[in-house]
């Protein structure tokens, strides 16, 4: 099973950039399902991340960054160079998608995906909006059709 999860606040601008590619994900899948694919939209929770992921052969997360590169640039990285431990705290907001990585590994043993690629696309502006600034959304189209074909060129798809 791949299993592609979109995260993000889609009502703080480029925030939403990986909620944005999971509901693009999600309306081609309803024109042309894959019974070995599901996309998830997880929002902000990293708890959501963790128990999605739980059962996939290959897992793909998307999300926004805030690095100092420029504006829309795509980062395409595996999974074990941007997991982090999770210190508990009360806030579970603090709980991200690459605790989640961690903390599924070690909940879910063999049972959590090992192939995990993370997409990173670098955000112009968190301000309050639902709108995609230009090279934010001109990347989420990129990454969109990147994603689409891993998809359907993933085993038992047709």
């Amino acid at each position: 099973m791949l299993i592609i999860i979109g995260c993000g606040n889609s009502n703080r601008s480029d925030d939403g950039a990986g909620v944005a590619v999971a509901q693009r994900l999600l309306a081609a899948l309803r024109e042309r399902p894959q019974p070995r694919v599901q996309v998830f939209d997880a929002g902000t929770g990293g708890l959501d991340v963790m128990f999605q992921a739980r059962g996939a052969a290959r897992l793909i997360i998307v999300d926004a960054a805030k690095s100092g590169a420029e504006a829309g640039a795509i980062f395409c990285v595996p999974g074990n160079e941007v997991v982090f431990s999770y210190e508990p705290s009360w806030n579970l907001h603090d709980f991200r998608w690459n605790h989640a990585i961690a903390a599924g590994r070690k909940i879910f043993r063999e049972n959590f995906p090992s192939d995990v690629t993370v997409y990173l696309i670098e955000a112009e502006s968190f301000a309050y909006g639902l709108e995609l600034t230009p090279a934010v959304a001109s990347s989420v189209d990129r990454v969109t059709a990147e994603i689409s074909d891993a998809i359907y060129s993933y085993p038992g798809s047709g």
